[in-house]
């Protein structure tokens, strides 16, 4: 058996064991915010965003899931916590970018259908945006700056997308990146977008390879 053949049987191992946990937790959790709803019950962040960053490399990403108009500002309380400069929206928009604007961050829209791999004009843009804002930009204040990533759960296409920087930008085995990101965000992306990254070859010829942030959403 292979080195690959064995992070991919861990992988799978580790997936069946937490499945029934997430579902468990996520019944509770999506009738927990049902019931404080109705009630009219404090305002919270759906699932807490997730720092991904690689030790001695300048690449920081905070996957997230879909902000709502009544819970936006928390969430860009956070990205002020860890210096998010852009914010990249993967899934139809649920809240307007007015706010994160006035904020001082700038919203890229880059959709592409859920359970689908993301399409080659995508893969340009992101790449070009994780090549311009941590190799090529610096930020005044000297601080790294992070990028902010989510779809709507912040478990698919908001972690793909992370896992493609890792592999471009870090030279990482796609089996090394999903182990990373589910090791921090448990559930995060499924068999069929292992299977896209698995066959995923590097493409981006500009260059890179240093230290950043990003957040995924």
């Amino acid at each position: 058996m292979t080195s690959r053949d064995k992070k991919r049987d861990y992988l799978n191992c580790a997936k069946q064991k937490t499945n029934k946990r997430e579902n468990d937790f996520g019944s509770k959790q999506h009738t927990g915010l049902d019931k404080m709803k109705e009630s009219g019950g404090p305002i919270m962040i759906g699932s807490k965003p997730t720092l991904i960053a690689v030790d001695g490399t300048p690449l920081r990403f905070l996957i997230m899931d879909a902000p709502r108009p009544n819970n936006l500002h928390l969430y860009i309380k956070e990205c002020k916590r860890y210096n998010v400069t852009d914010v990249v929206r993967v899934c139809e928009p649920t809240y307007s970018k007015t706010d994160l604007i006035h904020a001082g961050i700038q919203l890229h829209e880059m959709p592409y259908p859920d359970g689908h791999s993301p399409p080659d004009e995508v893969l340009d843009r992101w790449l070009d945006l994780v090549h311009e804002r941590f190799f090529v930009t610096t930020t005044a204040s000297g601080s790294s700056p992070t990028i902010a990533v989510h779809c709507v759960a912040g478990l698919g296409r908001a972690p793909v997308l992370v896992a493609i920087a890792l592999i471009e930008f870090q030279k990482m085995d796609p089996v090394e990146a999903v182990v990373l990101i589910r090791k921090h965000r448990r559930g995060a992306i499924n068999d069929k977008q292992l299977n896209f990254l698995e066959t995923y070859q590097r493409r981006y010829k500009k260059g890179g390879g240093g230290s950043t942030c990003c957040i995924v959403m």
